[in-house]
C-alpha cells in the first residue's frame, strides 16, 4: 500500500449511466488524485434491483479542502445518485474493541498484528466474560475488562459491553472466539461494525461445536468464516472465508488443530478488509473489493 496519506470514499447506488464520470469528475474538478479506484456492477434480479458500488483512494494532499469541507460538497452529488457512501481519513486509526472468552488464538495472533504494526489500528479495551486473559492483555498496556455473562444477568452485562464499547468510542467491534450470543439491542445498535469468527464453512454447521458437527458429516474440507453479526445467529454478511482438507482419520480434536490455524487467518484478513473500507454490504450480501 501507498505511504501517502489518503482518503477512501465507498459507495453504493442504484445502478445507472454516468456514474463514475459523475463522481470522479468531482475529484478532478478539484484536482484531486485517484491513488486507487474500484467498480463492480450488481445486475441483480428479480427481487434485488440493480445496484453499483465503488471504492476510490484520494492524495488527501491533492485537494484543496479538508474531509469535513469534501462531505459538504459531495452531498449533493450523492443525492442526485441516491447513494449510500461514508469517506474516512488514512491518518485516523480505526479503534477496535475485542470481546474474547477462553479460547486464545484469535486474541494472541491479533494483538501481535497489531504490536506489529501490521494492522494499524488502536485497541482501547479488550471485554471478556471470563477473567483468563486479564494479566496477558493488560501486559501489553489494554484495558481489560470482566463482565461475567450468566443465564441470570444477560441484559446487564449486555448493557454494560455497550457501555464500554460506547465510553470507548469504538469503531468496531471483533467477536474473538466470544461464545455469547449478542442481544438484538446491541446487534440493531452497531450495524456493520461487528465481527465474528464462525469455526465453519457458513452456511453449514451453525451454532455450536461445529468440527463435532463436520466430523459426524464425514466432510472433507473444514473451513472459517468472517462475518457481520446480526441478529440471526451465523446469518449475516459474510466478508472472508477459507478451508483446509481434512480425511478419515482426523478426529475432531485434530480438525479443532487446524481450524485454529485457518480462524487466525481469515478473521485477520477480514478485519483488515473492513478497516480499509473494502466491505460494502448489499443485503445479506457483499461486495469485497481485495
Amino acid at each position: 500500500m501507498h505511504r501517502d496519506r489518503f482518503y477512501t470514499l465507498a459507495a453504493s447506488c442504484p445502478d445507472r449511466t454516468g456514474i463514475i464520470a459523475r463522481v470522479t469528475g468531482f475529484i478532478a474538478e478539484h484536482q484531486g488524485w485517484i491513488l486507487e479506484s474500484s467498480f463492480h456492477a450488481d445486475q441483480g434480479d428479480d427481487r434485488t434491483p440493480a445496484r453499483y458500488f465503488m471504492r476510490l483512494e484520494i492524495k488527501a494532499d491533492s485537494l484543496p479542502f479538508m474531509l469535513s469541507e469534501f462531505r459538504a460538497r459531495f452531498a449533493p452529488i450523492a443525492a442526485e445518485l441516491g447513494m449510500e457512501w461514508k469517506i474516512t481519513d488514512s491518518a485516523v486509526k480505526k479503534r477496535v474493541v475485542i470481546l474474547v472468552s477462553k479460547q486464545e488464538h484469535c486474541l494472541y495472533d491479533l494483538l501481535a498484528r497489531w504490536q506489529a504494526k501490521e494492522i494499524d489500528i488502536e485497541i482501547p479495551c479488550v471485554i471478556s466474560n471470563h477473567d483468563t486473559f486479564k494479566g496477558f492483555v493488560e501486559w501489553h498496556g489494554i484495558p481489560f475488562h470482566h463482565v461475567p455473562v450468566t443465564a441470570d444477568n444477560k441484559p446487564q452485562a449486555f448493557a454494560e459491553m455497550r457501555r464500554l464499547y460506547e465510553e470507548s468510542r469504538g469503531d468496531t467491534m471483533v467477536l474473538a472466539r466470544y461464545m455469547q450470543i449478542l442481544s438484538p439491542e446491541i446487534c440493531a445498535a452497531f450495524p456493520g461494525q461487528i465481527l465474528n469468527i464462525h469455526h465453519s464453512f457458513l452456511p453449514s454447521f451453525v451454532g455450536a461445536k461445529p468440527y463435532h458437527q463436520a466430523y459426524q458429516r464425514g466432510v472433507k474440507l473444514i473451513g472459517a468464516t468472517c462475518h457481520y453479526v446480526t441478529s440471526e445467529l451465523d446469518q449475516g454478511p459474510i466478508i472472508e472465508q477459507d478451508v483446509i482438507r481434512i480425511d478419515h482419520s482426523d478426529s475432531p480434536d485434530d480438525m479443532v488443530r487446524y481450524g485454529k490455524d485457518i480462524e487466525k487467518t481469515v478473521l485477520a484478513r477480514g478485519l483488515r478488509y473492513h478497516l480499509e473500507d473494502r466491505v460494502l454490504v448489499h443485503g445479506n450480501k457483499t461486495v469485497v473489493f481485495r
